[in-house]
């Protein structure tokens, strides 16, 4: 039987503590008396260091350490920071030049870390950090997302740090030597600063026995623990790591950074607590940015506007050195759905992959799939116009039919489940499509321009398809939910004890959700990917069979009945012959009376064999005022198929907040940088955040098609907002000034770059 949640728009519990000031995050929790970090950082973009002299700022008043790279590699450190490359298209590598801790010989990019102070006050740290004497002979900057330019790494000529391709290369290619007609689109993916509520912060202590203890804001414990362990030359068992609550990740907490191991390599040659929290300014110059591509695509089609191929090739910056998982954004994720939903013959991507000296590029809400989709469904938009066909029309003819599936794509991946027709018809129903002809007239009559735009996305689920959970019945009569799986703030504290609940008839109020603590937890996946939800339930899934199978057991010795005859029905147990109704919380106490201590704690893990692909359709409505160039979002409307939901409240606040972050991104948002490599975009007044001014009302609806890939039929929903939301945004803009003769629109639409487009002047503002 298969078995999912009961669908029940259950109110965030967590949300109390968070609104009235009791959230436990990183900086609240600092133990007491801990000493305060300062990270010293370049002032410049790229050059030789001639001085780093730190002897007056070890001497000043209330400076304990002064940590430069010659330190930490005098302690036995390895200062390296670990990345994941990807394969090149002959095979190799793609390049990995070192990125230490702390800058070796040569700064890449404003705001690189150069030294680390440790004070009793953060004043202290702050006015010692003025006294180091610090200074560069200044080298050329390379700042473009394109191949060449000055050499930042001599592991990567022309700057290309790979070369990836994946797909049918020569069948590509002829599908579009035959096609009756070739549409091209060039699409920008603008760089975003992500801008968490709360910025990166850790602390880091002594331990009993030789361990320490690193407490960090981000994404899991897991790899920030094996990280740090490789580091110090140490035993995991010996370095413990914790995850309190997260004021927002997004992706750009995934990966751990060089203030943990800095505050850690402090904590562990002082002997005391080292505390390090990052400020506004400092977080927007030095934590990992998202997008910053730029694509070019091709589609090849019939004489009956089906596609024969698909192509595209990208430039994708990383910035000056690997993020941890940098290199796969924008080639294996990318390609991940590439394809989007259509039926597509051939398809091959081709991406060539560049540092520059600019702050490092890694995963954002959605890593790689928005990019993907944006570049798709911007590619059918214009091709439909260029057709002159209707753009729903267009990719109705061209979706996968449901009878196709289980469906392989052009790039390898195997889809479970999909009925887009049936979703894009209830999302032309709940966006009214008819009336829209009225509203632009209205918009007409205002001097307004009016445009509609679409977007079909799909995106997959990613990460370890492997999740533990631990339910423990405790002596005071709650229950302990042990989770592998970390929030940033999606309401795991509630859909987790929610979906025990459902499972097994604990109260979910007796349920308490235990998550970010390597000393609790064996293991864990963390969160990033959209997998969280679906993993984790999955995993308590297999943990409630067990505690059935157990609690059955235990009840057929004890009444001496068959334990075949013993039925549960998600609630309470049926015994025969016995007007007995036990819950599991009565068994518990049963088996604790009688010493059964073992059947109290349950350790499994799950496994899914195959992820799940959510889905959706994304209609936006924008007004533009040709006079000043400013674009709104007037409305807005997302039909998901997003599976099974265990609470639909908590998804659609997924779903608002990730078009929210879409939004920003396609309308505001736009991190820049000058030819010299300063950013100009360092603080609030200069990078234009979305306001709640900025975001119309998200009329959300669910059309689900359950997943055959988990015994839930759940999708994930995360990052599905965001990954439709851009295009949708783009394609409206397009549609309100394709009657002026705009032919090209690129993201972020702000007064100033509308205003060009209208006035043919876009290549000033690109």
């Amino acid at each position: 039987m298969q078995k999912f949640g009961k669908s029940q728009p259950v109110k965030r519990v967590e949300d109390v503590r968070f609104l009235t000031g009791h959230g436990r995050y990183v900086d609240d929790i600092a133990p007491e008396g801990a000493l305060h970090g300062f990270v010293v950082r370049s002032p410049v973009a790229h050059g030789e260091i001639t001085v780093l002299d730190v002897a007056e700022a070890r001497q000043a008043p209330g400076v304990v350490a002064v940590l430069t790279l010659a330190d930490l590699e005098a302690a036995g450190m390895n200062v390296a920071m670990d990345t994941d490359p990807v394969k090149n298209l002959d095979g190799s590598r793609g390049a990995t030049p070192e990125r230490p801790v702390l800058a070796r010989e040569r700064v890449r990019f404003v705001g690189e870390p150069v030294a680390f102070v440790v004070a009793e006050s953060l004043a202290e740290a702050r006015d010692a950090a003025e006294l180091i004497e610090f200074d560069v002979d200044e080298l050329p900057v390379h700042v473009e997302t394109a191949v060449g330019g000055p050499a930042i790494h001599p592991e990567a000529p022309d700057n290309r740090a790979y070369e990836f391709g994946l797909g049918e290369r020569e069948a590509v290619a002829a599908a579009i030597d035959a096609a009756a007609h070739v549409v091209q689109c060039k699409v920008v993916g603008n760089r975003i600063i992500v801008n968490s509520l709360e910025p990166r912060g850790c602390f880091a202590e002594p331990l009993e026995g030789g361990r320490f203890h690193v407490c960090v804001n981000g994404q899991g414990v897991w790899g920030a623990k094996s990280d740090l362990a490789a580091a110090f030359g140490v035993d995991e068992a010996e370095v413990r790591v914790t995850n309190p609550d997260v004021g927002g990740g997004f992706g750009m907490k995934g990966s751990i950074y060089p203030e943990v191991y800095l505050v850690a390599a402090a904590a562990r040659q002082l002997g005391r607590p080292v505390r390090w929290m990052g400020e506004r300014t400092e977080s927007m110059l030095s934590d990992n940015g998202g997008r910053d591509l730029v694509s070019t695509s091709t589609l090849a089609f019939d004489a009956d506007h089906r596609i024969t191929a698909y192509q595209v090739h990208t430039v994708s910056n990383l910035g000056a050195y690997n993020s941890n998982y940098a290199q796969h954004i924008q080639s294996t994720l990318f390609a991940k759905v590439m394809p989007g939903v259509y039926d597509i013959p051939a398809a091959w991507l081709h991406v060539e992959g560049v540092f520059t000296n600019t702050v490092q590029i890694d995963a954002y809400r959605g890593a790689g799939r928005p990019e993907a989709i944006y570049v798709l469904e911007r590619s059918m938009d214009n091709a439909a116009r260029v057709l002159g066909v209707d753009p729903l029309e267009l990719r109705r003819k061209n979706f996968i039919p449901p009878a196709a599936f289980p469906y392989t794509s052009p790039t390898g991946v195997t889809y479970d489940v999909g009925e887009f027709d049936k979703v894009l018809a209830r999302a032309e129903a709940e966006a009214d499509f008819a009336g829209f002809a009225a509203r632009r007239a209205e918009s007409a009559r205002h001097g307004k321009k009016r445009g509609l735009g679409v977007c079909y996305y799909i995106e997959s689920i990613l990460g370890d398809k492997a999740e533990n959970v631990k339910v423990v019945f405790e002596d005071d009569g709650s229950v302990s939910l042990y989770v592998g799986t970390q929030s940033n703030g999606q309401g795991h504290e509630t859909v987790y004890a929610q979906f025990l609940a459902d499972q097994t008839g604990i109260p979910a109020e007796r349920i308490k959700v235990i998550q970010g603590d390597s000393d609790l937890i064996a293991w864990g996946g963390g969160t990033g990917g959209s997998r969280s939800v679906t993993t984790q339930n999955n995993a308590t899934l297999v943990a409630a069979d067990v505690m059935v199978q157990r609690f059955t057991a235990f009840l057929a010795d004890k009444e001496g009945v068959d334990a075949a005859e013993i039925g549960f029905d998600d609630e309470t147990f049926r015994i025969p012959g016995s007007n007995m109704t036990p819950t599991m919380m009565d068994v518990a106490e049963m088996a604790r009376a009688e010493g059964r201590d073992e059947l109290l704690t349950i350790a499994e893990r799950g496994e899914l064999e195959q992820m799940s692909f959510p889905n959706g359709c994304h209609v936006a409505e924008v007004e533009v005022d040709p006079a000043t160039g400013v674009t709104e979002v007037v409305r807005y409307t997302v039909v998901d198929d997003l599976g099974n939901l265990i609470n639909p409240m908590l998804a659609e606040g997924q779903v608002h907040g990730g078009v929210a972050q879409g939004i920003g991104q396609a309308i505001s948002e736009l991190a820049v940088y000058d030819e010299t490599g300063q950013a100009l975009t360092a603080s609030f007044m200069d990078y234009a955040m979305p306001r709640a001014i900025d975001m119309p009302w998200v009329n959300f609806h669910s059309e689900p098609t359950p997943s055959k890939n988990n015994p839930m039929g759940m999708k994930g929903c995360g990052e599905a907002g965001t990954v439709g939301a851009c295009a949708a945004v783009a394609n409206a803009v397009q549609d309100a000034l394709w009657e002026d003769g705009v032919r090209e629109v690129q993201m972020p639409f702000t007064p100033l770059r509308v205003w060009q487009m209208l006035n043919g002047a876009m290549g000033a503002a690109a």
